[in-house]
């Protein structure tokens, strides 16, 4: 550990806007210390390095004055600068994708085993309190929908499958607990903008051995923003917003014939609204969760192996 007693050495190479959120959460957090600001650009880098009294660097000279490494660069940079934590046995919170190449994906997964150096992935949806609570309740899920639409960003470099469909992908198959027997998917490419063959739209079905079905939908061309989980089990049907960070459960009760002036049909149902489990900001308990990985309260090897199954059915879905 660093000269400061207990708190983690951190450094984030990235100074966009992963970047800077991830600096926020590590300037503010009483078990890590923020060395300092990676990023070719010194405007960008030098913002976020004073907003949150650290120093600015234009590249990752070296990692050995570091605890531990945040990646939160562009997709296309991730493999190479993990690669070089992971060989200095550095621990690493790359930002999802890991790779936007799954050979490199599982190239560094097995370097992160073979070094038994912490490897995380950042699926900060799995820190929602949302997601938290429905983890909690579910029993036998047979249907899982999400939804992850966005207004365009052209920011955005790489597809939307790698950059938003992945998070619900991941959902999905921890909701499930299995990875996918099948895969079905599709893609579209619409806007003038996006460069790269990079798509717009992007649909995955996954089918499971036990027979549930889930299906997860990210778009990069919608009006407003969605992101929505549905769950249904056969008694009742659990909702989720991510953005409001609400679960409301469904139960259908009755169903009755038409009633008597003939104007339709009658039915109930119960609902009900279960207290969340966590009120603690997703990008900050991610980071708490990395922390006791690093400092042995977690399980590195159960982290470590839970970074491929979603990268697997996108790597099935861009194909």
């Amino acid at each position: 550990m660093s000269s400061t007693g207990s708190r983690l050495r951190m450094a984030v190479v990235g100074a966009g806007v992963m970047g800077s959120y991830h600096a926020r959460v590590i300037a503010q957090s009483l078990r890590c210390e923020l060395v300092r600001i990676v990023d070719p650009d010194q405007e960008a880098g030098t913002r976020v390095a004073e907003r949150y009294g650290t120093v600015w660097h234009p590249e990752l000279a070296g990692v050995a004055d570091l605890d531990a490494l945040v990646v939160a660069s562009p997709t296309e940079a991730h493999a190479p600068l993990v690669r070089a934590a992971l060989s200095s046995d550095i621990p690493v919170l790359v930002e999802k994708p890991v790779s936007g190449e799954l050979a490199d994906t599982e190239e560094l997964v097995a370097l992160a085993e073979a070094r038994q150096t912490p490897l995380m992935c950042g699926f900060v949806e799995r820190f929602n309190p949302a997601i938290l609570t429905v983890r909690q309740m579910i029993e036998q899920p047979v249907h899982v929908t999400a939804v992850r639409h966005s207004p365009y960003a052209g920011r955005i470099r790489t597809g939307v499958a790698w950059d938003l469909l992945i998070h619900d992908v991941d959902g999905c198959l921890r909701l499930v607990a299995d990875e996918p027997v099948a895969v079905r998917s599709g893609l579209g490419h619409f806007h003038a903008s996006s460069v790269n063959g990079g798509e717009d739209v992007a649909e995955a079905l996954m089918v499971f051995a036990s027979g549930a079905v889930a299906s997860a939908s990210a778009s990069r061309i919608g009006q407003r923003k969605i992101r929505t989980i549905s769950v249904t089990e056969l008694d009742r049907t659990i909702e989720v917003d991510l953005l409001r960070r609400d679960v409301t459960v469904y139960r259908h009760v009755a169903h009755d014939s038409p009633t008597h002036d003939g104007r339709g049909y009658r039915q109930q149902t119960i609902i009900e609204i279960p207290e969340l489990v966590s009120a603690q900001e997703p990008l900050a308990a991610q980071l708490d969760h990395f922390v006791d990985i690093v400092a042995g309260l977690g399980d590195a090897k159960d982290e470590r192996e839970s970074i491929l199954p979603a990268h697997r059915v996108i790597a099935q879905v861009v194909r």
